[in-house]
């Protein structure tokens, strides 16, 4: 189950990276007036383009990230709620890792003004990786009422 959620995250984010990029006249796309809107960019940092131009780095980290928590997903037995989460944040970092090989940068075009604050430009893969640590912090903190 969790190998398949990987690898259809994955697809649905190089796809959608994909279509994006491969139009790129719709540069800024109006979805919801002041609210959503698709906007590429080529992203050579993280978040907020923090330290832009290290690809290395970010490639040797997600490499690690991803063998580390295969590594617990076939080794360990995690519950549901943490196999779920493992396999959406390896599916995200392996997405935005493929970017960062194949291009020099990870492709983003989902933009968001949330109460008027203009939310940076993320995709999907960062997408799996917000909601798979979301969904492991729940897990633990539901092992430890169940174990305390």
């Amino acid at each position: 189950m969790s190998v398949i959620l990987m690898i259809l995250l994955l697809v649905v984010d190089q796809v959608t990276k994909y279509l994006v990029a491969a139009n790129l006249a719709v540069r800024n796309v109006e979805i919801i007036h002041n609210f959503f809107y698709i906007t590429y960019r080529e992203n050579t940092g993280m978040a907020w383009s923090l330290l832009s131009g290290q690809q290395a780095l970010f490639c040797l980290a997600a490499a690690i990230a991803i063998g580390v928590m295969s590594w617990y997903l076939i080794y360990k037995s995690p519950t549901k709620l943490t196999r779920i989460s493992l396999a959406l944040m390896i599916s995200g970092a392996a997405g935005n890792l493929v970017d960062r090989l194949l291009l020099g940068y990870v492709r983003d075009f989902l933009h968001f003004y949330i109460f008027g604050y203009d939310f940076p430009v993320f995709n999907v893969a960062d997408s799996c990786l917000t909601i798979g640590v979301i969904l492991l912090i729940l897990a633990t903190l539901l092992e430890d009422k169940k174990n305390g």
